[in-house]
């Protein structure tokens, strides 16, 4: 590969990190300027605009209203953790993991909670285990969408309707891009830093009515932390769902959170985000096709993430090189385009395969998609050349 010349044409925005992700087009501070700053998130006032966040998320996704919907600390961990801490335990479990945040909570349920019927099914980086041998009379853990292998579950049609066990589901980063499958979900988390370009540190739960069940049949031998706790005298605290947080959110990003809602509905709501999504995919998978140095990591299209593109180095050149210089040469590359100010945040996550890592979500623009990979293509002569040397 020789030495290219730059491309005249640059993203207009540069932030395609995958968590915190872009903001929404147009997005400006001044969208801030009513946050209830100094108020109590206790006040009337401030109980309201929780509420309208909880209210339109029910709205733009579609969420059945006898589904409850809570606001809760910790980003997607805090909610993940919260509802594995709160209702595992019951029955066993299964696993499923084929990235490095559902082995993340394999983690939780093996080593911290010490769960003894566990079964897991696993799949390497770019692809799905067999969901075929899930056992749905135990309960269910797994990603929709594995943000750091770029993989998804193609739909939901491999959970039975009838199953016996819970189905927990971390969608963090397939929630507002994906056609969730809400009814055959009984716990979802996902936090607002991801698809909507919101702030981090405020995870969402969601749970079925077959949830709210468990939590009041069924309590936990282990010690629960305050702010997991979900239930009160056998009950589930309803007030959690009702806009009264367990602890104390940030009004400015509740107000932050309230303004990419308002902007989803905008632009026609969750199928116009999920077409957004798509769309930058397509953008996307039309380059990859063209190349010879790039490939997605998903081994197959239909589980190819729309929202944390993970790809993988082809070139002949980079296939020579030893596993730690793979790691620094697509460092290299990532190192390049943030000088540049093409790219910020692409690198592979560091527990994934050496490669990069674009987001692709609704908050991304496709012509910024379609300006920044030519400029890949310059990087990666770059740093060939500088093998070559």
């Amino acid at each position: 590969m020789t030495n290219m010349t730059k491309p005249d044409s640059r993203p207009a925005n540069p932030n395609f990190s995958s968590g915190p992700c872009a903001k929404r087009p147009g997005w400006s501070p001044a969208v801030l300027n009513d946050a209830l700053v100094g108020r109590s998130h206790r006040s009337k006032p401030g109980k309201a605009r929780i509420q309208e966040v909880i209210d339109k998320t029910r709205s733009v996704l579609g969420i059945p209203e006898d589904y409850r919907i809570g606001i809760v600390a910790g980003s997607d961990t805090g909610a993940v953790e919260m509802a594995l801490w709160s209702m595992l335990g019951a029955r066993g479990v299964d696993m499923l993991q084929w990235e490095s945040f559902g082995k993340g909570w394999v983690g939780d349920v093996t080593n911290q909670l010490k769960l003894d019927d566990v079964r897991e099914l696993k799949a390497g980086y770019g692809q799905l285990p067999d969901l075929g041998e899930v056992d749905f009379t135990r309960d269910v853990v797994f990603t929709w969408n594995g943000t750091t292998s770029g993989v998804r579950v193609p739909n939901g049609d491999w959970i039975p309707d009838d199953r016996e066990g819970l189905t927990f589901c971390d969608a963090t980063s397939a929630v507002f891009a994906m056609d969730l499958a809400w009814d055959k979900l009984d716990v979802t988390t996902y936090s607002w830093q991801k698809v909507m370009g919101g702030e981090a540190q405020h995870g969402m739960l969601v749970l079925s009515p077959r949830a709210v069940e468990r939590l009041e049949s069924y309590t936990p031998p282990w010690p629960m932390p305050k702010i997991f706790r979900l239930t009160s005298g056998g009950k589930l605290s309803e007030a959690v769902f009702k806009a009264a947080t367990i602890n104390t959110p940030s009004m400015l990003c509740v107000e932050d959170a309230l303004d990419g809602l308002n902007w989803a509905e905008s632009i026609g709501g969750l199928k116009s985000l999920i077409q957004r999504s798509e769309s930058n995919l397509a953008e996307l998978a039309r380059w990859v096709e063209s190349s010879d140095d790039v490939a997605f990591l998903a081994d197959v299209p239909e589980t190819q993430s729309c929202t944390s593109v993970c790809l993988k180095i082809t070139a002949d050149w980079f296939a020579g090189l030893s596993e730690d210089d793979q790691a620094a040469a697509a460092k290299r590359v990532g190192a390049l385009l943030d000088a540049e100010g093409i790219a910020y945040d692409i690198d592979a996550y560091r527990d994934a395969p050496s490669g990069l890592r674009i987001w692709a979500g609704a908050t991304i623009e496709a012509t910024d998609l379609e300006a920044l990979t030519p400029w890949i293509d310059w990087a990666l002569a770059e740093v060939a050349s500088e093998y070559a040397a």
